[in-house]
Parts: C-alpha cells; structure tokens; sequence
C-alpha cells in the first residue's frame, strides 16, 4: 500500500518522482510543481516529465480512511457531524432571534414617529386656526400685528381661576362658539355650577375634623365584608360610597350584578340585574329632596339607571342607555348631580339629563378609543384617558378639545384612571405602567412622578376630597400618599391585589377591594 508523501493518504492517481523516488498523488503533485517547480520533499527541480505513473490492478479497491475502520470509528464520526450540525442550528436561532430584536425595535421606532408626527399634525393644524395677520397702513407704512388667541389655555385658566394673559385691546375677538349643541338648560346649568364653585373654591379650607396625613400612617384594618357577588365569575370590579348615608355602599362585579350593601346591618340591600356582562363602573347620584339613583355601565355596551322607590324601598329601573357601540370605560356624575357622562371604546363620549333620562351630547369620534373618565370638580371640564398613553382634556359646554397631555420619555401605556384633585389644580393619572403622575393643569406639565415598583399595575386612583391624600390601588395592593410632600403614609397589602379604593367620610377611612371581598381601613379605635 502507498501513501501520498503531502497528504499522507492513499493516492487514488499514483505517481512516483523519477528523481526523489517519492510517491505522490497526480493532482497534489502537478499543483506543487505549477507553484514552485521543485520536489516537495528534496528540494531538486522537478518537472512533470519526471513523474512515473504507477500501474496498479483497477480490481483492487481504494483503502478505507482509517477513521471509518471500526463502529466506534463510525460512531464517532457521526457524533462530530451531529455536533457540528447542533453548533450551526444553534448560531442561526441566535442570529434569527437577533434579527427578530432588530425588527422589533426598528417597529417601535417607527410606531412612536408615527405618534409623534400625528400630535404634531394636530398642534399644527390647531395653531393654524387660532392665528391671524391684520394688516393697517397709514400713508407708506405697513405695520403687520401677528394675534395668536389659544382657546384651550384661554379655558383651562378660566376654570383653574387663573386670568388668562391680557390682548393688545387691538383687535375685538370673536364671540366664543355655541355650547355645542347642549340644551340651554344644561348649559346654564354647567355655567352656574362652575361659578358657584370657582368662587368657593379660593376660600375652601380643610374641614374641622378631617383626618390628617399625620393620622393616616396610623390606618389599621377595621373590617372585612367577604363574599360578595357570585363565585363565578368571581370579583368586585367597581365601589361607590354613599356620601348622604356612610353605611351604604355600591359595587358592580364580574358576575354582571349591581349590589347594594348596608355596612351597619351586614345585609345587601338589593341585587339590580339587568346587564349581560360585567360591571365596569358603578356611582350613586344622590341630591337633597330627589329619589337616590344608582348608576351603572358595562362591557354590554349599555349604561344603566336605577331609582330609589320611597314607598317601597326598593330599586326599580328607570332607564337603558344604548347610545355607544362599545364598552363603557367611564362614568360619572356631574358636580351639578343632574348630567351623566360616559366614555365607550366606541372612541366617543355622551352627556345625558338625569331628570328626563336622554342623551344631550354626543361627541364626535375621537383617533383612540376612551378608556377612562373623570370630570373636573367646577364641571367644565372632562379628563378622558387613551390607550396611546395620552390624556384628553375637553370643554364640557362646547365639546373642544382644550389640552392633550402625553407623560414625556414614555412607552406606549393604556390610561386606565383618572381623579381630579378637588382643589382643581392637579389631574392624577398613570404616567408609565409601574407609576402615576400628579399633571398642575395650571402649567400643564407633571409636577411629580411617584414610582411605585417594577412589579406594580396600576388599576384605580384616586384623590380624596380635601386634596391632601391620593390613593393608588394596583397588583401589589393599596397605598396611600401624601400631596405636596408626595410622601408614602401606609400600604396595605393583606388583601393582594386590589382593584379600586375609595375615601370615607372626612377621609377617616379607606375602602379597598381585593377579589370578592371589601376591606376598611382606618384610624384605630
């Protein structure tokens, strides 16, 4: 058997240097010589001339590479080209997955330009409508006066008390538009509300003999109502207190059932039935010498009214409200407690006459679905929250749009809930999704923003009625914050994950709920 003197393999062509007498293979060797003209093993000068074919019996066939010799050989080799299959498959599901990461951030990029441009369409097109050149020439001179009036600064600072920054008395301004197809009634009934309540609000103090921040850090548990609503689908999704009977209490849950429950009895008032999915949202509108209504919206689609019958004590249905072709995200009372206002994904909200039961105002269609509601406390004004992390502010007599706030340097977030501070000054809200933002509305900007934790979801907030304390209610429980000082008073979390809070009268206690059960905490007896 002959070996190749470069490969050390058997030759398959085989031919021996007339000069060297070393045994090569034809194709190895013709190729040394092309290159260097020498025998690869002495060094003399070779030539192919020099080569002597080596004539061997064709019968006999190739020898096998020593590695394919014996199984274990054999196994072995196979073992390699497994591996060697594994370590490629490995390094092309890194480069996919690398890939992947790219086009995922390419994707974002591009979706938050988008947003970007979008909003910057829209401040372009609103400035264009509030700005105006006039033009006076006295003899050869031409004196131009550029006038920019922005009505949305113009009505927030109308309602925060704020006097709005005075014109140069050159031009007249227009008369402001009609209030958008509300009923004069309502609209008067709006505009009384807010004056009365914009010129108390300068002289509100904090009640005697409401709780303290001091004194929150000192909540204990009080009591726990278990087991409300059915098991299935088990949880309480909403909560409303009632302010002219503290005992009282309202929740709607998964199980598509309105409760009302007395507190001092342990015993549920009344079961009101009547949606088809579950309760989003519950409130009570209660008003000195009128029947107490109870107020509902669902994922139905449908809002629903409910009345207090003196004569039998019980609740009967007053009205169905099926204005909106998607769910109801929002509900609310007006603070003059005679208009409902609702939120749907429909991207729309109403106003409706709680005498007479009827839609007053519909609104035209929005670019985002409304996905949370909250009315300013002098009622001229409605927060409506959006999937695109940003927050509508709309004049509630004309239906415009006065402010749109988005949190700066922030991913894409759905705004789940809103609270007004009841001075009116400041908005809270979810500014990412593990922390909230107190918005001044006077500037508008956030003022602070409380983080609350990687692992915490937010789902309810909410200010307290004197405007010191805001609650948050999410997956790692309850807390309670003090505003101004934005110092954390007291946490709560026995209960898991809570879904909505609620403050008690004069602040002395708070309500949460987590799954099935309602808890109360408050100063310690």
């Amino acid at each position: 058997m002959f070996f190749c003197s470069i490969s050390g393999e058997p030759p398959q062509d085989p031919v021996v240097s007339s000069k060297s007498g070393q045994v090569y293979e034809r194709r190895l060797i013709l190729k040394y010589i092309n290159e260097s003209g020498k025998d690869p093993i002495t060094g003399e000068t070779l030539e192919e001339g020099d080569l002597i074919t080596i004539k061997a019996s064709p019968q006999a066939p190739a020898p096998r590479p020593p590695s394919a010799t014996s199984i274990p050989a054999l196994l072995q080799s196979l073992q390699n080209e497994w591996d060697a299959a594994m370590l490629e498959t490995f390094t092309l599901k890194q480069q996919y997955n690398a890939l992947r990461q790219e086009l995922s951030v390419a994707l974002y990029a591009q979706d938050a330009a988008t947003r970007v441009v979008a909003r910057l369409m829209r401040e372009r097109d609103a400035a264009r409508e509030y700005v105006f050149f006039v033009c006076y020439q006295p003899k050869d001179i031409i004196y131009v006066y550029i006038f920019t009036f922005t009505r949305a600064l113009a009505s927030v600072s109308a309602t925060m008390g704020v006097a709005a920054p005075p014109t140069n008395g050159d031009v007249e301004m227009v008369e402001p538009q009609e209030a958008g197809g509300l009923p004069e009634h309502i609209a008067k009934q709006i505009d009384e509300t807010h004056a009365a309540l914009s010129a108390a609000r300068k002289k509100r103090k904090v009640l005697a003999g409401y709780v303290s921040p001091a004194a929150v850090k000192t909540f204990t548990a009080k009591h726990t109502i278990p087991s409300l609503h059915s098991s299935s689908p088990a949880g309480i999704t909403s909560l409303a207190l009632s302010q002219s009977n503290p005992s009282q209490f309202l929740t709607g849950g998964n199980d598509k059932i309105v409760q009302i429950y007395d507190r001092s009895t342990d015993k549920v008032l009344a079961s009101l039935k009547g949606h088809t999915k579950k309760i989003n949202h519950v409130a009570f509108r209660e008003r000195e010498g009128e029947s107490t209504l109870v107020l509902s919206g669902g994922a139905d689609k449908i809002a629903k009214i409910w009345s207090h019958d003196s004569a039998s004590g019980e609740y009967i249905p007053k009205s169905t409200i099926r204005v909106h072709k998607g769910e109801i995200t929002g509900l609310a009372v007006h603070p003059s407690s005679t208009i409902l206002a609702l939120s749907s994904t429909d991207k729309t909200y109403s106003l409706h006459d709680l005498n007479t039961f009827e839609a007053v105002f519909r609104s035209a269609e929005s670019d985002e679905p409304f996905t949370s509601l909250s009315i300013h406390p002098d009622g001229t004004l409605l927060g409506l929250g959006t999937p695109a992390s940003t927050i509508q502010i709309y004049d509630i007599r004309s239906g415009a749009i006065v402010a749109s706030l988005t949190p700066p340097d922030s991913p894409p977030f759905t705004v789940n809930t809103l609270s007004f501070s009841e001075n009116g000054y400041h908005l809270l809200a979810p500014d990412s999704l593990s922390s909230v933002g107190v918005w001044d509305l006077r500037k508008p900007k956030i003022t602070t923003s409380i983080k609350l934790g990687d692992g915490f979801k937010v789902n309810k907030v909410s200010y307290d009625s004197s405007a010191q304390l805001l609650g948050v209610a999410g997956t790692e429980g309850l807390r309670v914050f003090a505003h101004k000082t934005w110092e954390e008073l007291v946490r709560f979390e026995e209960g898991g994950e809570t879904s909505t809070l609620a403050f008690g009268q004069d602040g002395k206690e708070i309500w949460g709920v987590s799954g099935r059960d309602v808890r109360i905490w408050g100063l310690p007896a």
